[in-house]
């Protein structure tokens, strides 16, 4: 995604055309009874095993689109929710970057229950920025990140949900994606003579024009984006107020209900072009975006983000386990 005092980065809204999809309204109790006979408790996120998941990324190395890095962790993804019960799809594809090299990407994803059409859907992208271009140091802006937060945190809070998920069965289906080639869009310290529009979110765009199901529609989805870092905030993000505003309020509320309301401030962040936006503009499921959101910074996503300092120094058990907790209490809540 871009900084969001960058015009690239910010979709106006009144240009927005999509419209937001109606939900049910639902009681958020711990235990919540989706039909006279079940009854189901919300499960443990547990921000330790998390944490294991994003370092275990981490260790591959930056995982950039075309490197062995990147093809030993789709393998790690792809065997994880095979493990935690998951019916898994690659699926690969030939996209094109700003610079016109062409990425070998693969989106990942876990299907629960494929056979029902009663789903939804839970993402994050797991590929990593192959320029610092944030970085202080000029000469290193061309090596890639780390991506322990921007990568690493939404898949890693996403497998302890799909490992929860496993062992609480629901009576509805769960798709959880990871999406590739998110964050190889044009960097700031590259001058294009001619700038072509929606060089990220590379993986998302493949797969709403290319769903992995014919017709596919979920109910809703959530992307989890830098969920990770040490004192994060979480504010509103305005395409998610646009595209899903009841499901956003609903999952704010539930965070503050079982006490992470700290993390989640009912306060306006930016406008986001992010992988929420092109499902949403594809396939017209309406999704919210929780991201990191920092006003005080430049970027509004923190000092590290683009940075090599965007490493496991700055995940924090406790931020994952908020996320994480939060998500999994608006699913079985029967949301």
């Amino acid at each position: 995604m871009l900084p969001i005092n960058t015009l690239k980065h910010v979709v106006l809204l009144a240009l927005i055309t999509l419209t937001a999809c109606n939900f049910t309204s639902g009681k958020s109790n711990k235990s919540n009874k989706r039909s006279s006979k079940t009854i189901i408790e919300t499960p443990i996120f547990n921000g330790d095993s998390a944490y294991s998941f994003v370092q275990k990324q981490v260790d591959f190395g930056p995982r950039v689109p075309n490197t062995e890095a990147h093809a030993k962790c789709a393998n790690y993804l792809s065997g994880k929710l095979r493990e935690f019960g998951a019916e898994v799809i690659v699926q690969e594809a030939e996209v094109v970057a700003f610079d016109n090299t062409l990425l070998h990407a693969k989106n990942i994803i876990g299907q629960y229950k494929p056979e029902l059409k009663d789903r939804i859907l839970l993402f994050a992208h797991w590929d990593t920025r192959p320029f610092a271009d944030h970085s202080e140091d000029e000469s290193r802006r061309n090596e890639p990140i780390p991506g322990a937060n921007d990568g690493g945190s939404g898949v890693g809070a996403l497998l302890e949900i799909a490992r929860q998920i496993n062992n609480n069965k629901l009576d509805f289906g769960i798709d959880i994606i990871f999406f590739d080639a998110e964050d190889y869009g044009t960097p700031d310290h590259i001058v294009t003579q001619n700038y072509q529009p929606d060089t990220w979110c590379l993986g998302s765009q493949y797969w709403g024009k290319n769903p992995h199901v014919k017709n596919y529609y979920a109910r809703y989805g959530i992307l989890l984006d830098m969920v990770g870092a040490k004192n994060a905030s979480f504010h509103q993000e305005l395409n998610s107020k646009y595209f899903a505003p009841r499901i956003l309020k609903k999952v704010w509320k539930t965070a503050h209900r079982i006490g992470y309301g700290n993390y989640f401030p009912f306060k306006d962040g930016g406008a986001i072009t992010d992988d929420h936006v092109y499902v949403n503009k594809y396939l017209n499921i309406p999704c919210i975006n929780i991201i990191h959101y920092d006003p005080n910074t430049d970027t509004s996503f923190g000092s590290f983000w683009h940075t090599h300092n965007d490493n496991m120094d700055i995940i924090d058990r406790n931020t994952l386990k908020a996320v994480g907790q939060t998500v999994l209490e608006f699913i079985y809540s029967g949301q």
